[in-house]
């Protein structure tokens, strides 16, 4: 059974840190690109960072850069998201997906958690 546990969420002032993990199980991690996603109320869910199956390559969402780092443990089965400097607007529910897309046939293997919450407010 596959599982994407979030934990780390909380409240925080302007200016603070957190740090989100995601545990996973039920499928072979370290063959799966993992991302973050977020989603304010009244709004869509938006990417935030993603680190490619090695962790060597990183993308974020331009409002983020700087501010926010990816990360994973292929043995520990685990990606991190680091928070720092947050702002009000970074308030979300923020999730953990984990995919894959086969070169060959074009399936698409994608695994979502369940989300945790973060507010940043004073």
């Amino acid at each position: 059974q596959v599982q994407l546990v979030e934990s780390g969420g909380g409240s925080v002032q302007p200016g603070g840190s957190l740090r989100l993990s995601c545990a996973t199980s039920g499928f072979i991690f370290s063959t799966y690109v993992m991302r973050w996603y977020r989603q304010a109320p009244g709004r869509e869910r938006e990417l935030v960072a993603a680190t490619a199956v090695t962790g060597v390559s990183t993308n974020y969402a331009d409002s983020v850069k700087g501010r926010f780092t990816i990360s994973r443990d292929n043995v520990k089965n685990t990606v991190y998201l680091q928070m720092n400097s947050l702002k009000p607007e970074d308030t979300a529910v923020y999730y953990c997906n984990a995919l894959k897309l086969q070169i060959v046939g074009g399936a698409r293997y994608e695994y979502w958690g369940q989300g945790t919450q973060v507010t940043v407010s004073s």
